[in-house]
């Protein structure tokens, strides 16, 4: 159903006072400030990784040197862009998929219960209760 010319005003000026309020709001809610801005970094990290894989094939058949750089170059370019991606997973309003966490409380808590266990054999050892 298509707005009237009256409701299509009517929604601009309450769009506009909201912008003038709180622009870090209305940068929220329309999701254009960090979201594009990682969404770019990933896609340029993208073309610098294929960049490198290009450097990489050039330096075999030129210089070793050539080979390392691009090595280099798409290592960085890797990086960078799973960093930024994970940055846009983090700030879209989509649930973030459930990372791996270890059983028990994460790894301190495991850890503890693994020197736990240890000192109790060591006391029964002692003990002589083996």
């Amino acid at each position: 159903m298509a707005l009237s010319e009256q409701e299509r005003k009517l929604l601009e000026q309450l769009e506009a006072s909201l912008m003038a309020d709180d622009p870090k709001l209305h940068d929220t809610l329309s999701g254009s400030s960090s979201i594009r801005v990682h969404r770019r970094r990933a896609t340029l990290a993208g073309l610098g990784f294929i960049a490198g894989v290009v450097v990489l094939l050039v330096g075999v058949q030129i210089h070793p040197a050539i080979s390392i750089a691009g090595f280099v170059l798409m290592l960085v370019g890797a990086l960078v862009g799973i960093n930024s991606w994970q940055r846009v997973g983090d700030d879209s309003d989509q649930p973030a998929r459930p990372r791996f966490t270890a059983p028990s409380g994460g790894p301190a808590q495991t850890s503890q219960d693994f020197m736990d266990k240890l000192e109790e054999r060591w006391r029964r050892r002692q003990q002589g209760d083996l």
